[in-house]
C-alpha cells in the first residue's frame, strides 16, 4: 500500500497542472490562504519530532514498548482515539492499535474476540485505555480494553461513555484464526480491563473505518474505507443500546450516484443535496458485498471514508482519495428532524499544500476542524490540517518523523488536543492557544 501511495503521489503534480489547463479544477473549491495563517508559521521543534506553531507545546504521554499497568507493554500501530470525562478529575483515552495477526501485541492477555488457530493467544488488534490525571496530564494507568480483534483502525466517541472500535479488516475464518471479522466493537471508557468482546453485527460487515453517534437521535454514522465505499446509518432498536440490534442504511442522492469527481466534477462544492436511506439485508455480509448491493440499489460512493466526527447539529466525514485532484474530500451532512437530510462537499483539496490525504477527523471547540494526514511518499511530510468553518485550510503541526496522524480529539475541557503518531507509536497531548 505504501508503495502504491508513493507511485501516485510522485505522479499527483504533473496530474494536478493537467486539470489545472484543462479548467476541471473550479475557484469554488475551498483553498488554503495564502502565506502564514491560522496560528501562525510552525517553528522547528529542536527534538526533531513535532513542529507547531508559536506559543504551542507537546508532551509524550505514552510511547512504543512503555510498560502498562496490567504487566503488557504499549503495542504499535497507534490509530483512532477518543477522550472521556471519567469524573474525579480523571480522564481517560481509549486507543486503536491497527494491528494484524502477525504483528507484536504487547503481551495481550484475557478475554479475546479470536485467537491464532488452536494457540489460545488473542490477535493482537484491539484497545488500550490511558487514565490521566485532568489537572497535571499524568498518566495514572494504562491497559489493554480489548483483545482478539483485526486492524482497529478509526471509532467514535459514544454520548454514554463508550469507544465504538472499528475493524479495518474482512478476514474470514481459515484455521490461522478463528472467526469472521469486519465488525464494530463498543468498549466502556471506565473499563478496568479488556472486555468480554461482543461483535455489534448488526452494524454490518465491511471494512471499517470510523462511526459517530448524533445524540439528538442515537443513531450512528459509520464509514468504509473502499475506493467505492458508501456512508452507513445505523438506526438501533433501543436509542445507547448498540447491541440489541436495529436497522442498517446506506446514503443515496438521486441523480448523483458517485461523490468522487474522478471523471470531471460531478458533485460541486458548497451546495447542498437532499439525501434518502436505502435499507440493507444480510448485513453480516459473509461475502464482503455489502457496498455492491448498496450501490445497486441506489447508494451513493463515496471515495475511502475514513475519519467522521459529530459536531452541533451536523458531521463531518474525510473521504482520503476523493477529489478531481484525489487528495481528499470532507463533507458535511445535515440531519434533519423532518425532511431529507442534506449533504455537503464541505472542502476539496486541490494541491499538496492544501490538503493530502485527509484520514481521521475531529471537531475543535469554535468548530473548526483538525484533520490527520496520512500520505506517504519518498519524503513524507504529514501535517494535522487546522480548516476553518469557512473552509480555509492551515498547517497547524508537522511530524518530523516518517508516519501519519491518527486518533486527534479534544479533551471534555476543550483545552488539550490528544493525538497519535502511527508507528512507532506515541500519544501526545498538544496544548496552545485556542481559537473558541
Amino acid at each position: 500500500m505504501i508503495s502504491d501511495r508513493r507511485v501516485f503521489l510522485r505522479a499527483t503534480g504533473s496530474a494536478f497542472a493537467a486539470l489545472a489547463a484543462s479548467g476541471c479544477l473550479r475557484s469554488g473549491f475551498a483553498a488554503a490562504a495564502d502565506g502564514p495563517g491560522g496560528y501562525g508559521p510552525l517553528l522547528s521543534d529542536p527534538n526533531g519530532l513535532i513542529d507547531l506553531p508559536q506559543g504551542f507545546s507537546y508532551r509524550i504521554l505514552s510511547s512504543l514498548g512503555d510498560a502498562m499497568s496490567d504487566g503488557g507493554t504499549v503495542p504499535d500501530h497507534a490509530d483512532g482515539m477518543g477522550c472521556f470525562d471519567l469524573g474525579g478529575g480523571k480522564w481517560a483515552l481509549v486507543r486503536n492499535h491497527e494491528l494484524m495477526p502477525n504483528h507484536d501485541s504487547g503481551g495481550a492477555v484475557g478475554p479475546a474476540f479470536d485467537t491464532l488457530g488452536d494457540t489460545g493467544v488473542p490477535l493482537p488488534g484491539g484497545t488500550t485505555t490511558l487514565v490521566l490525571n485532568a489537572e497535571t496530564l499524568a498518566v495514572d494507568q494504562q491497559h489493554r480494553s480489548l483483545s482478539g480483534t483485526i486492524r482497529n483502525c478509526a471509532g467514535g466517541i459514544t454520548p454514554w461513555g463508550s469507544w465504538m472500535t472499528c475493524e479495518e479488516n474482512v478476514s474470514r475464518a481459515d484455521g490461522k484464526i478463528n472467526k469472521d471479522h469486519g465488525f464494530v466493537f463498543e468498549v466502556p471508557a471506565n473499563a478496568p480491563g479488556p472486555i468480554d468482546p461482543v461483535p455489534l453485527k448488526a452494524m454490518g460487515r465491511f471494512n471499517h473505518e470510523a462511526a459517530c453517534v448524533d445524540p439528538a437521535t442515537g443513531v450512528v454514522y459509520e464509514t468504509e474505507d473502499r475506493e467505492d465505499g458508501l456512508l452507513y446509518r445505523f438506526i438501533p432498536n433501543v436509542k445507547g443500546k448498540l447491541a440489541e440490534g436495529g436497522k442498517l442504511q446506506a446514503l443515496a442522492i438521486d441523480g448523483l450516484p458517485d461523490t468522487r469527481n474522478w471523471s470531471g466534477v460531478t458533485f460541486e462544492p458548497q451546495g447542498w443535496h437532499g439525501v434518502r436511506w436505502i435499507d440493507l439485508d444480510n448485513v453480516e455480509a459473509p461475502d464482503d458485498d455489502l457496498r455492491k448491493r448498496g450501490a445497486a440499489a441506489g447508494a451513493t460512493i463515496f471515495a475511502r471514508g475514513e475519519g467522521i466526527w459529530m459536531g452541533e447539529g451536523e458531521l463531518y466525514f474525510c473521504c482520503t482519495s476523493g477529489g478531481a485532484a484525489k487528495l481528499g474530500q470532507i463533507f458535511r451532512l445535515r440531519p434533519q428532524a423532518s425532511g431529507p437530510d442534506r449533504l455537503q462537499l464541505f472542502y476539496e483539496s486541490t494541491s499538496i499544500e492544501q490538503f493530502n490525504f485527509g484520514d481521521n477527523l475531529t471537531v475543535a471547540p469554535g468548530g473548526h476542524l483538525v484533520v490527520c494526514e496520512d500520505q506517504y511518499t519518498e519524503q513524507t511530510s504529514n501535517h494535522l490540517r487546522w480548516i476553518t468553518p469557512e473552509g480555509v485550510a492551515y498547517p497547524l503541526a508537522l511530524s518530523r518523523i516518517d508516519t501519519e496522524w491518527a486518533g486527534a480529539c479534544f479533551s471534555p475541557d476543550g483545552k488539550v488536543l490528544f493525538v497519535n503518531l502511527y508507528r512507532p507509536a506515541k500519544t501526545v497531548a498538544i496544548t496552545g492557544p485556542w481559537i473558541a
